[in-house]
């Protein structure tokens, strides 16, 4: 199974979101905030379209890639999950590299709070990138979902409906 940079990011912020999107259950498409996501996306750097170029990995879309200065670009609304960010970035840093692509690096951009911050990838995340992929597809890829989580985020989670519809606790 080839894990896709959506996948990785629901690793680190909800292994039931993982497990549903990865089976089929995708309730992206009805949420404001995914929408206004996409639209900071879309909007905060026109001018790139020229200058980047989009690289297609297979599982990962990388849409902003500088192939002079080998830097992966990837825009964010909001830094509130910066370890996820971080490490999907790291992640398209490693198919780069199994690309045949040596040295690029990462920037994480946060249009809004106007701030970036540069990823590298080092020997010691490549070791742990491993574990976490195998983890992410064990988890994709089990025949049971995983118990619903209980935080502060599962209220703005598109998934949130469906986790909470029946069930006690919500």
């Amino acid at each position: 199974m080839t894990i896709t940079g959506t996948q990785l990011s629901y690793f680190f912020t909800c292994h039931r979101k993982l497990w549903l999107f990865s089976n089929g259950i995708n309730m992206e498409s009805n949420s404001d905030l995914v929408y206004e996501g996409k639209l900071i996306h879309e909007t905060s750097y026109a001018q790139r379209t020229e200058r980047f170029k989009e690289v297609d990995l297979g599982p990962v879309k990388i849409d902003y890639y500088d192939t002079r200065d080998k830097v992966i670009h990837e825009v964010k609304k909001s830094d509130r999950l910066e370890d996820t960010h971080v490490w999907q970035v790291k992640y398209y840093i490693w198919l780069m590299e199994q690309a045949g692509i040596d040295g690029v690096t990462g920037l994480l951009e946060y249009p809004r709070l106007r701030q970036t911050q540069e990823v590298l990838l080092s020997e010691r995340d490549r070791e742990e990138l491993k574990s976490i992929l195998t983890e992410t597809e064990a988890i994709a890829t089990a025949d049971k979902c995983p118990e619903r989580i209980e935080l502060p985020i599962c209220r703005k989670c598109s998934y949130y409906d469906f986790c909470y519809s029946g069930e006690e606790g919500g």
